[in-house]
């Protein structure tokens, strides 16, 4: 609705003549998807991040999955790209960031204090796919003053599947526009991407839930009218926090495998590959069952 240029030939158009113009992009047809996908390789995420929001001002409407790492195959086994990561926090915040890395697989090789008094440095060996939308996680823990460097290592033996690095998600079970009167009541409940008279659909995420697993609710629900009315006019007081708001990097880096961004001129939406409720619970049943 809010693009001018939506079709899978345009897009491919455009792509191709990218990779013409920039040695360090790659294009394929994704077979998967029917030839109406592609696979973009580039250097990392900021690279890709830098093309998709030239296309969106471009008029492009699109939908992105999340960033994945190229694994090699090494004597027969799977091997992964794995970074040196070396950051330099206040003390205070030492033991939040080394939390968070080892959670994605990373190894503490050496902790010791920096030439700054009461700051500390952490050297840690880091999975590619582990440092994925890390960077402004790391900023958070550290309160803006962390510092952090990373430098390709080598590919070793891949070190398994990763827990889940962040709650589950909540997903919009109706379209419409948000109500204040529904946002309030879900605020309890997680973070909300999304304020008050905002349009969301069916299978849209709008907001990240406070326990690991997605949550279906209705963020455009409307208040019954009736005839009865609060003395004390609270009915009109309603504050709600200022959501949280996703630049088109951290957005790519937030969602999961089952998850795409759609990214059009105007706006950057987070939602489920799959919008129907019932067709998202089958899969995830039968993946459940490893079928």
């Amino acid at each position: 609705k809010e693009g001018k240029k939506l079709t899978s030939q345009l897009i491919w158009d455009r792509l191709v003549q990218e990779a013409e113009n920039n040695v360090s992009i790659m294009v394929k047809k994704n077979l998967e998807e029917g030839g109406e996908g592609f696979d973009v390789y580039g250097r990392g995420e900021l690279q890709l991040g830098i093309l998709i929001e030239n296309m969106r001002r471009e008029g492009f409407e699109l939908s992105v999955s999340p960033p994945q790492v190229l694994f090699q195959s090494i004597n027969g086994k799977k091997h992964e790209p794995v970074e040196e990561v070396t950051v330099e926090v206040d003390s205070e915040f030492q033991s939040a960031i080394v939390k968070k890395l080892t959670e994605r697989k990373g190894q503490v090789m050496e902790i010791r204090e920096s030439s700054d008094e009461g700051r500390t440095r952490i050297t840690l060996h880091v999975p590619s796919r582990g440092m994925l939308g890390y960077r402004s996680i790391f900023f958070t823990d550290s309160r803006g003053t962390g510092i952090l460097q990373r430098l390709y290592l080598e590919h070793q033996p891949y070190a398994g599947e990763m827990d889940n690095v962040r709650k589950g998600v909540l997903v919009s079970m109706a379209a419409g526009k948000t109500t204040t009167y529904s946002l309030k009541d879900l605020e309890s409940r997680g973070t909300l991407f999304v304020g008050p008279r905002v349009d969301v659909y069916s299978g849209m995420i709008f907001g990240e839930n406070s326990r690991d697993d997605d949550l279906e609710a209705n963020p455009a629900k409307t208040k019954v009218l009736t005839n009865v009315r609060t003395t004390d006019g609270k009915d009109d007081l309603v504050q709600l926090v200022p959501p949280r708001q996703f630049n088109l990097e951290q957005a790519m880096a937030y969602i999961n495998t089952d998850e795409v961004l759609e990214v059009t001129p105007t706006s950057i939406r987070m939602r489920k590959k799959e919008l129907v409720q019932g067709k998202r619970q089958v899969k995830n049943r039968d993946k459940g069952k490893g079928k």
